[in-house]
């Protein structure tokens, strides 16, 4: 759990972008002819909504209904005055979903240092014996494979640093291709050097349009590439990969970035964001020790 000092500067830093994103909103978009207006204005603002949930996925509780309850309605009230209804507050989480997408992509990523992890993992929306009679994500989720069998729902493709910092994120249907996010230039336009992903990335194609673009990838060989030839350092950054399963693994069992208890797409979305905004703020994040570091270079 966050400390109350921490608590603060994450919403002074929320705050300060939802102003900002409230002003280019009014600068850009098209003015709404006079009506009646059916509903009041919110109490709870949206920059106090994206702390909450950010805390919740760094909380520790598997159940966001009791950490409002319990936590922030019993603990956390003199930070939040104008709390709402547990009720009220699930509609306003579809309010803060581009928000805070954009917070975390302008605010809260890293920066390439030229060494860089990419890797999938999926989000399951329910077992598989289910999957028929799943009504929430029809026609959007779609059965997948990984490593762990078949399932149903997305895929979350992650790159980071060395650092364990996320660069950029991407979900996708369960069924897309690991390979499909790279082809798209807003996914890696800001990386340079060495990329490092497992076997199921290699693709001779792929492989020549992104070292044009600055972008070397770096993967173990497979038994069948005889004759192929690796640099030292770089079989040594294919032995670092665990770094990106690392934070794929405290997404998932302390961000809480997966559960089958979604009752809406857009509040999935910002369960998402959620986990991986909390994750940014880990005080503690998997990396690559400065001493294995110069044997990169």
């Amino acid at each position: 759990m966050f400390p109350e000092d921490k608590v603060i500067e994450i919403f002074c830093m929320a705050d300060d972008f939802c102003k900002f994103f409230d002003a280019m909103m009014e600068k850009h978009t098209l003015k709404e002819t006079k009506r009646r207006k059916y509903h009041r204005d919110g109490t709870l603002s949206k920059a106090e909504v994206m702390v909450i949930m950010i805390l919740f996925h760094n909380s520790g509780y598997r159940c966001l209904k009791h950490f409002y309850l319990e936590h922030v309605s019993g603990h956390l009230r003199h930070l939040f005055p104008h709390l709402v209804s547990y009720n009220r507050f699930v509609e306003l989480e579809k309010e803060v979903a581009i928000p805070l997408a954009l917070f975390i992509k302008k605010v809260l990523l890293g920066k390439c240092t030229g060494i860089s992890f990419v890797d999938s993992t999926p989000l399951k929306d329910c077992r598989n014996q289910r999957i028929h009679i799943h009504k929430t994500f029809k026609g959007i989720a779609q059965r997948g494979k990984c490593s762990m069998g078949w399932f149903f729902g997305f895929k979350l493709h992650l790159i980071c640093n060395e650092k364990g910092e996320l660069l950029n994120f991407m979900i996708t249907p369960g069924d897309v291709d690991d390979r499909k996010p790279l082809e798209h230039k807003a996914f890696v336009e800001f990386l340079y050097g060495k990329l490092v992903w497992d076997k199921g990335y290699i693709g001779k194609g792929l492989f020549q349009r992104l070292f044009v673009d600055g972008i070397q990838l770096i993967t173990k060989l497979k038994s069948k590439m005889k004759g192929a030839i690796m640099r030292i350092s770089d079989r040594v950054l294919t032995r670092k990969r665990a770094i990106i399963e690392t934070i794929n693994d405290e997404l998932k069992n302390i961000a809480q970035v997966e559960h089958s208890r979604h009752r809406s797409f857009e509040n999935f979305i910002v369960n998402m964001l959620g986990a991986l905004a909390a994750y940014c703020f880990f005080p503690k994040k998997p990396c690559i020790a400065a001493k294995e570091h110069w044997t990169t270079n």
